[in-house]
């Protein structure tokens, strides 16, 4: 058997030997590329998620800004009653005034009334 060693001769041509350094290169630095790119889609994928759940917590201000939002549509909700109430206000006070008006004629009419009898 022959025995091995850092001196021992290998039959190959040097144009073969060059083919599979190159080709064990160009395999490493695929290898590489790939692991590079899916390091990178992760660590991406990993910055969107903490962005996303950050983007979903509330913040004070849009707390607040809540708070402020719900204030104001209970107060939007007394003054639309208001005014409803005042229509309806409206209403009655055109009929009062036109009441007023019918009595103010009525009395000056029996006010007249009264003068022609009194000068018959």
């Amino acid at each position: 058997m022959p025995s091995l060693s850092d001196k021992t001769e290998i039959g190959l041509p040097l144009k073969n030997l060059i083919g599979l350094l190159g080709v064990t290169i160009t395999a490493a630095w695929a290898y590489f590329g790939v692991i590079e790119r899916l390091n990178n889609i992760e660590t991406r994928a990993t910055l969107f998620e903490a962005d996303l759940l950050k983007a979903a917590d509330q913040k004070p201000i849009d707390q607040e800004q809540y708070m402020l939002l719900e204030f104001t549509s209970k107060q939007l909700e007394k003054v639309t009653t208001e005014m409803e109430s005042m229509m309806n206000n409206r209403v009655n006070i055109d009929f009062l005034k036109n009441q007023v008006t019918k009595l103010q004629k009525d009395v000056e009419e029996l006010k007249d009334k009264v003068r022609n009898n009194g000068s018959h």
